[in-house]
């Protein structure tokens, strides 16, 4: 069980890497893959692809609600890469659409997190290649 947790602990710290791998997070715990889902679903109900999706859902439904960014950004932010199938996983543990979400939860109380300080805060500005080994030769 204690495997089970850490891979967990991974999963909960990593989970808008859209690169997350299940084989990756299997080997931190000690488990092949199919042995890991079986064990994973065993212990806490869900496959952790399941556990993963709905980790990315609660993050999307925060900045949903409290940052002003476009729902691209956010299906980006939280680790998917396909909107369409951000929508559709989002709605169907939701029940509506990101943009039906923000709707409906938008204005109540506090006002929207300006998008560029929210992007900044959950890591969203990526440097690109060029910048990146620009950076280095400069400071070798």
């Amino acid at each position: 069980m204690r495997q089970l947790r850490l891979a967990k602990d991974a999963m909960d710290r990593d989970w808008a890497d859209p690169g997350l791998d299940l084989d990756a997070v299997a080997a931190h715990a000690g488990y092949s893959r199919y042995h890991f889902i079986r064990a994973f679903k065993a212990a806490y109900g869900e496959t952790p692809r399941q556990y993963l999706t709905h980790r990315r859902i609660e993050r999307a439904e925060e900045m949903l609600r409290t940052a002003n960014l476009t729902v691209t950004e956010i299906c980006h932010l939280v680790g998917f890469s396909s909107v369409g199938t951000f929508s559709a996983r989002f709605k169907t543990w939701t029940g509506l659409t990101p943009s039906e979400y923000r709707t409906k939860h938008v204005g109540r109380g506090a006002a929207l997190i300006p998008g560029c300080y929210a992007m900044l805060w959950a890591g969203g500005f990526r440097p690109r290649a060029d910048d990146q080994k620009r950076n280095s030769e400069e400071a070798g």
